[in-house]
């Protein structure tokens, strides 16, 4: 008998369900079908799907089936919870290009050949407008539907009637799912909770039967702040876009306050290893931060990049000194003028600014170092003779970056 729901429970992983003992009952005593949506805004997964690829991890191995629902339908629309503005429109040929490599990526981080994978733009693009309203519009309440949390923000600044729609053709998945999967079970973020629930209500009002919904735990900082955005924007889960070593330091610097939740949430590491971890004060979570950003890069980068992220890490905070591994940026002498860069360009060129006024706020700050020294004055220099040597920047105590000169 699987304990999954145990597992998921323990790790606090569960937010809402619609209906727990019978959620308890298909996870412990059946074998499930149950979808997760992924809506393909962008060209790379980042850690908000992580977390939900790791409940579909602990799934598959309790025997489960998950359909890896692609939103190639509903990404045309754009979905409106936690925004305070219309999300960007795109086109269908963007969108399946992004939701082409999202499935690149989950191949890497869940077993495909245990999935069922589907795109809804496959039958909501089919849909007729009449043909949706009638079947599909006609069961839903514009008086409920207003209420939910996920139209609450929009209706301040103003919900665009396709956002609205938004709900129905979520909804309608779950339905068309149900009919030619047997899907029981719709998994996904606490705040898809009223989507969710409107796909519940949709199959029992057109099928007359009772279908299920559960919503895990969102990853959030103790103060309640979404983890997973940096100054730079999303930590993504494309290597090209956010480098393993920023991945594995982005996890390694987590407050001493979310680093066990972080660890329940995000590894495989035994929740019984966990809940000992949790006794655990002053440096001796600096061990349990290293273990969480080790075990979430192997998972995402690969057992090479972790150990390599790793000992770039050593280096740097054990000995002090530089590491090949450590990110780089490399300079041609065109990037020079007479012969020297300014430091506010350096750390926009090493991407540890967003802007010359960012990296000026830095430096006045005195959050700027360059080999050790604190860069005090923002129109500083750096010659081509240092860059050919190689020069290490530090931003705050963290985060070091190594610049040289082709």
């Amino acid at each position: 008998m699987s304990q999954v729901f145990e597992e998921l429970e323990r790790r606090g992983l569960i937010a809402q369900m619609t209906h727990p003992e019978k959620i308890r009952d298909l996870l412990d005593n059946q074998k499930v079908t149950f979808y997760i949506g992924f809506d393909a805004t962008a060209d790379s997964l980042h850690v908000g799907h992580f977390l939900q690829l790791m409940v579909i991890n602990h799934m598959i191995r309790a025997g489960h089936t998950p359909i890896l629902l692609l939103g190639t339908g509903t990404t045309m629309v754009g979905d409106p919870t936690g925004k305070t503005d219309m999300r960007k429109m795109l086109s269908v040929e963007e969108i399946n290009y992004n939701a082409d490599r999202f499935l690149e990526q989950m191949g890497r981080l869940v077993d495909l050949d245990k999935c069922i994978v589907e795109r809804n733009g496959d039958w909501l693009m089919k849909f007729g407008y009449i043909e949706l309203l009638r079947d599909v519009g006609v069961h839903f309440s514009v008086n409920r539907m207003l209420t939910a949390e996920c139209f609450k923000s929009r209706l301040e600044r103003g919900l665009s009637f396709i956002e609205f729609n938004y709900m129905i053709m979520q909804s309608y998945d779950f339905l068309h799912l149900y009919r030619t999967h047997h899907c029981q079970l719709e998994l996904g973020g606490d705040d898809q909770w009223s989507n969710i629930l409107g796909g519940v209500d949709l199959v029992r009002k057109v099928e007359g039967q009772e279908v299920c919904g559960m919503t895990f735990t969102l990853l959030t900082t103790k103060e309640g702040k979404k983890m997973g955005k940096t100054e730079n924007g999303a930590v993504w889960l494309d290597p090209k876009k956010y480098s393993p070593y920023d991945f594995f330091q982005y996890w390694r610097n987590v407050s001493d306050g979310d680093v066990i939740n972080c660890l329940k949430l995000i590894t495989f590491v035994p929740i019984e290893e966990i809940e000992e971890m949790e006794k655990w004060e002053g440096s001796q979570l600096n061990a349990a931060k290293e273990r969480l950003a080790y075990e979430v890069t192997k998972f995402v980068h690969g057992q090479e990049e972790a150990d390599k992220a790793l000992a770039a890490a050593k280096a740097i905070f054990v000995s002090g000194g530089a590491d090949e591994n450590m990110p780089t940026t490399t300079l041609t002498a065109q990037d020079l003028t007479d012969g020297s860069i300014g430091v506010l360009d350096l750390m926009v060129r090493a991407g540890l600014a967003p802007s010359r006024s960012e990296a000026r706020r830095l430096v006045q700050g005195g959050g700027v170092t360059l080999d050790d020294r604190k860069v005090e004055d923002p129109n500083a220099r750096v010659t081509a003779e240092q860059l050919t040597a190689s020069v290490i920047l530090r931003k705050g105590k963290k985060v070091y970056h190594k610049v040289t000169l082709a």
